[in-house]
């Protein structure tokens, strides 16, 4: 019989090791409860005025990256609907580039991580497709950030469109991509939600042969993210990367993170996300609290 992820333990290895915010985060994917809004406040704090999260605490320029990590933090928690998620989808959606793409503000090159690297193309490609991706799953939960649009990506519609077409000229014909791992099925994301399925499947395709030799991290990566797009949780790359996450796990309920043990939570948590079955009718804030929240 095929292994199968244990959930009780690793909600216990969250309940044990996660802080407030992290616990919270799993309270919200395993009941869809609303978020104390001081924990989500904890979750939005280093904003920068004009809407990113900087790559180092305190910093005053926005990283696309550090972004990203932050809206999908704050998706956990039911967030994305807030004021400061709407900010930093806006800016996010005012820092494409013409050829439809995202770079990091060159004057981070000293500070950026190899992925998000200022003038180098493979982590321009793995930018455009995070910073797609967002604005792919957070767009119609941000209507009220522009013009009511129901298409895929809401209010950033267009912006979407430009970032899928940006990923499907860099796709190969045998579904490889010319970037970092993780490129592959944020791209697949974006160009599943934009309805272009054979180039989404190429790189599914490339993906399912990866997963054997795949690290922890990135198979609950890889997972919750095309679940969060909706691709059923039956299709086959989806029951693999169940399959590695039962033989991944720890005796404690947790997997290793790619970034050090410190990670660990964020990956259970993700991984959680990744295998539960969403509640239905999730909420996000109490009514009360989103109007303080206005």
């Amino acid at each position: 019989m095929s292994a199968v992820v244990d959930l009780d333990a690793a909600i216990g290895f969250v309940v044990a090791h996660g802080d407030a915010v992290e616990r919270a985060r799993l309270s919200r994917l395993r009941t869809g409860a609303p978020v104390p809004v001081e924990l989500i406040e904890r979750a939005e704090f280093g904003q920068t005025p004009d809407g990113g999260w900087p790559a180092i605490l305190d910093g005053p320029i926005g990283s696309v990256d550090a972004t990203c990590f932050r809206l999908a933090e704050l998706d956990d928690l039911g967030g994305l609907g807030r004021p400061a998620a709407r900010h930093a989808l806006d800016w996010l959606a005012t820092r494409q580039l013409a050829d439809g793409g995202w770079e990091e503000d060159p004057a981070l090159a000293d500070v950026a991580p190899e992925w998000a690297r200022p003038g180098d193309p493979e982590a321009r490609l793995y930018l455009t497709a995070n910073a797609g991706f967002w604005l792919t799953v957070a767009g119609l939960d941000a209507r009220s950030a522009g013009p009511l649009d129901h298409r895929v990506g809401g209010a950033y519609a267009g912006v979407v469109q430009a970032a899928a077409q940006a990923v499907a000229e860099r796709v190969g014909p045998d579904g490889s991509w010319p970037s970092f791992l993780p490129t592959g099925w944020l791209s697949a994301a974006v160009l599943h939600r934009q309805g272009m399925y054979d180039e989404s499947a190429r790189i599914q395709t490339v993906l399912a042969e990866r997963i054997p030799q795949m690290s922890p991290a990135d198979t609950a990566w890889l997972a919750a993210t095309l679940r969060r797009v909706e691709i059923g949780e039956e299709q086959w790359l989806l029951v693999s990367a169940r399959r590695r996450l039962a033989e991944t796990q720890r005796s404690d309920g947790g997997w290793d993170s790619d970034d050090g043990h410190q990670f660990d939570v964020h990956t259970t948590l993700r991984a959680i996300r990744a295998c539960i079955t969403p509640p239905t009718g999730a909420a996000t804030v109490t009514t009360e609290a989103a109007a303080a929240a206005e």
